[in-house]
């Protein structure tokens, strides 16, 4: 598993859900992201780092989109990208692990532990070693600064406080021939 990893933007999927009207589940994700992640023969020295558009952020609603992008939540026009940066990487288990980084979500920037399992390593059709993630972790959106919310009238409120933060994550192993290795 050491050496340095690229997140396959094709095969990954970096999504959130929460409550709608206290009664339903919305979700939706970033359909522009990008990363890697640097694994050291020990982990502990390993990182890893993913960057997602938040203008490229997806539920299905092109209005409720927009509403995201606005200043009540992302305020994507000063603030263009959500990044995650591992400042700690843990084996906790056998193919489980905890990364624990900084998540900037507009100017704020929160420590923030994830849970992730590997799922496995593999090479696909195409000569390219893989390796699939999966994780999530909840968060509360107000610890950002996204306070925007209304009251519903049985008491409620229109958009949940809390966030499930959901990681589908394939990444590609980078191979290097024997010249570009000795360039290095």
């Amino acid at each position: 598993m050491t050496g340095h990893w690229d997140l396959d933007p094709s095969h990954t999927r970096i999504g959130f859900s929460t409550r709608h009207a206290m009664i339903s589940r919305i979700r939706g994700a970033f359909n522009e992201v990008s990363g890697w992640a640097d694994i050291a023969e020990d982990v502990a020295d390993s990182s890893a780092t993913v960057i997602m558009q938040a203008g490229s952020v997806d539920t299905r609603n092109t209005g409720r989109d927009q509403h995201l992008c606005s200043e009540d939540f992302f305020n994507i026009g000063e603030f263009p990208e959500i990044s995650f940066v591992s400042s700690a990487i843990d084996e906790v288990d056998e193919n489980s692990y905890v990364v624990t980084g900084d998540l900037t979500i507009k100017d704020v920037t929160k420590s923030v532990s994830v849970p992730l399992e590997l799922l496995g390593i593999d090479s696909d059709p195409f000569g390219n070693l893989r390796a699939g993630l999966e994780g999530s972790r909840r968060i509360d959106r107000r610890d950002w600064g996204m306070e925007w919310n209304t009251p519903l009238d049985s008491g409620g409120v229109l958009v949940g406080e809390k966030i499930t933060l959901e990681f589908e994550m394939s990444l590609i192993k980078e191979t290097k021939t024997a010249a570009e290795a000795e360039e290095d």
